[in-house]
């Protein structure tokens, strides 16, 4: 066994503005909107999943961190010792993390664990660049970039691996970022910012977001007309984000935001980029359904760009509610690696663990494998 030095920084806001519909939570302005309209700070809770699965590795870690809900609590609650590096802010911004990534790149830190998304990604990237390991564990609503872990479990399986004196290969992965702004307006404008130096663990890594690729019109228009000829009348239909989704409503001629939740019933559309209270509202009165489709390269069905459709939500409806739709294509650049589910919620992961149909065209379907 091996001992490692690990720094642990968190943005505790991050992930703050997915399940009330803001599409993001960089600036002061929208983390006071998101807490305005009742959203809860998750990111720890992400955290506490990843310090769980090191518990019977404590031993073996010595732990630097910034203090507060920036690592210092967290470390705490978990048990772990740890050295505080420093203090932040009353309420945490750009400027905390980049500091605090610089005094434990200082501290001599074997690697930097961040939670966050991808403009915590950013921070840190503009603070120690490519000197040093850093990892992610995902707890933004956009995770575009490479440097994160497909979940807080995989996050701790690399500092597992890496403990156990595996063989850890470290490789520059792509920090992404996208305008928010535009983001909130159904465009998407997703630029390149640098690299980050990350473990390069295939199984447990997430891959950078695949946009732009050609769309197999023919079989998302054949996928569409299945799902239509499926339709019952006073079900609520609750379509993810997505052109794949979008599909179904252009052949009924209806209008779908891009990247929000929208709510169809009876052949109509009847709420557009609903938040998770309006789907909860709809739910008390009618039985359901969840269409979804994964986001490309990554797999990701929910907990990536979907909090709306949160754990109480899916619960609510049921895993035999939830259809997935996907062209085989897409499909492909999976590489045979499963759907991945990452909600806040890790009994709920568990829960849809296992194989399920994914909707490819018309009556054809495959059995492909999902991981929570």
């Amino acid at each position: 066994m091996n001992r490692i030095k690990i720094g642990l920084i968190i943005n505790p806001m991050a992930g703050i503005g997915g399940a009330v519909g803001l599409k993001g939570s960089d600036g002061e302005a929208i983390v006071d909107e998101a807490l305005h309209r009742g959203a809860i700070p998750r990111a720890l809770q992400r955290v506490g999943i990843f310090l769980q699965e090191l518990k019977p590795y404590a031993h073996y870690i010595q732990w630097f961190c910034w203090g507060g809900a920036m690592g210092e609590d967290s470390l705490q609650e978990a048990g772990f010792a740890h050295t505080v590096c420093g203090q932040c802010q009353d309420v945490t911004a750009a400027a905390d993390t980049r500091e605090s990534a610089r005094a434990l790149q200082q501290r001599g830190v074997d690697l930097i664990v961040f939670a966050g998304g991808d403009g915590t990604a950013r921070d840190i990237h503009r603070a120690v660049g490519t000197t040093i390991p850093v990892l992610g564990v995902p707890a933004g609503v956009k995770i575009h970039s490479g440097v994160y872990a497909v979940h807080a479990k995989g996050a701790a399986e690399i500092v597992i691996k890496m403990i156990q004196g595996e063989l850890v290969s470290v490789a520059q992965m792509e920090v992404r970022d996208i305008d928010e702004e535009a983001f909130r307006h159904g465009q998407v404008r997703a630029s390149h910012f640098g690299e980050l130096l990350v473990p390069a663990e295939e199984r447990y890594l997430q891959h950078v977001k695949c946009g732009g690729k050609e769309v197999e019109a023919i079989a998302l228009q054949e996928m569409a007309a299945h799902i239509i000829d499926d339709l019952e009348d006073d079900w609520l239909y609750i379509l993810g984000p997505g052109t794949t989704t979008r599909a179904i409503t252009d052949e009924l001629g209806l209008e779908k935001t891009l990247l929000g939740v929208d709510l169809m019933l009876n052949h109509e559309i009847v709420q557009l980029d609903a938040t998770e209270q309006d789907i909860l509202h709809w739910l008390n009165q009618y039985p359901a359904r969840i269409i979804v489709t994964l986001i490309g390269g990554q797999g990701h069905i929910f907990g990536r760009g979907n909090h709306q459709i949160s754990p109480l939500v899916i619960r609510k409806v049921g895993r035999q509610q939830i259809t997935i739709v996907a062209t085989k294509t897409k499909l492909k650049e999976m590489a045979g690696r499963p759907l991945l589910v990452d909600t806040w919620d890790a009994e709920l992961n568990q829960q849809l663990n296992g194989y399920m149909p994914v909707i490819t065209g018309y009556e054809d379907a495959v059995l492909y494998p999902v991981e929570g």
